[in-house]
Parts: structure tokens; sequence; C-alpha cells
């Protein structure tokens, strides 16, 4: 297992994403301009809705609600005063994966079952490729699925906090 996790505090200069899912590392290469737009273009709708108490981050924060367990999503939100330095210790309000080729399985299967384990209130899936975003929400049993929206179809929304977007506005 991997016991020092400080070479995962920074973010990566080589571009890639580093994880750690039961002391095995996990390496995502580096993603492609959708992936970024995706990103980039969420990013701003999230920071224009966040609330001064909360805090939106982009790849700068690791979420490590467990000793064995640390993963980078693409975006995340979480209260402003439980982000420490280098990583969030506490459930997120968000956790935001965006999907390409080499991650999906990964996002959709492996990081939804940690981050509802961990107790991240609202998880959702931004598919560039197809314009689509699915908007999963935390239960007593589970997620559950809140909205599967396309194109230019609206999402509103007040998990994390109130927002209202469309999958077209986020990629190019």
């Amino acid at each position: 297992m991997i016991d020092n996790l400080r070479t995962l505090r920074r973010p990566s200069r080589d571009g890639r994403r580093y994880e750690v899912v039961d002391g095995r590392l996990l390496v995502t290469g580096v993603q492609g301009p959708l992936h970024h737009a995706a990103v980039v273009g969420l990013m701003v709708k999230l920071k224009q809705a966040c609330p001064p108490d909360h805090l939106v981050a982009v790849g700068s924060l690791d979420f490590r609600p467990t000793r064995g367990l640390s993963l980078r999503p693409d975006l995340l939100v979480c209260r402003s005063a439980d982000a420490g330095p280098q990583y969030v210790e506490h459930p997120l309000l968000l956790a935001v994966e965006v999907l390409s080729p080499s991650t999906r399985t990964t996002d959709v299967v492996l990081k939804r079952a940690l981050y509802e384990q961990s107790g991240v209130q609202s998880y959702w899936l931004l598919d560039p490729h197809n314009q689509e975003l699915t908007a999963l929400a935390l239960t007593p049993t589970g997620y559950t699925c809140q909205a599967v929206i396309q194109g230019n179809e609206t999402f509103t929304t007040t998990l994390p906090f109130p927002i209202q977007l469309t999958p077209a506005e986020l990629t190019p």
C-alpha cells in the first residue's frame, strides 16, 4: 500500500492525474482539448453561481475520505471551511467527472461507487462528445439519477447550490 501520499499533494506537472484506491495507483493520461473545454465551461458556470462559503476547485485538491483513498475529480465543490491546502477529507458537496474514452468505465463504475460510499452528495458525469450531463443525488439507499440532459435541454438544481445550465453551453 502507498503509505506516503506526499507526491500526490501537488498537481501533476506531466499533465497526468494520479489517484490512489486501496493502495493501488490509478494514472489517467493527458486529456484532449474537448475534455479541457468542458471542464473550463462547467467551472465558469459553477464559479458564477457559487456562494462565498463554498469552493469550486479544478484539479488542485484531492478528496481523501479514508487513508487508502485519494481521488481527484475533474471538478469538485466543497464548503470552504472543509478545504485544506492540498486535500479535502469531509464529504464533497459535488464531484464531477468529464467522460472520455479512456476514463469512461472508471468514472461510471468505480468512481461512482467510491463517491457514493464516501458520502459525496452529488455526482455529475459530463460527456462532452454527446453533450450529455447525468446528475446523481445521494439518498439513504445510494445514488439516484436526478436527471439526464442533452444538448440544449436545461438542468436546474439546488445541489450543491442553485444553478441552471445546459450541456451544449459547456462544450464547444
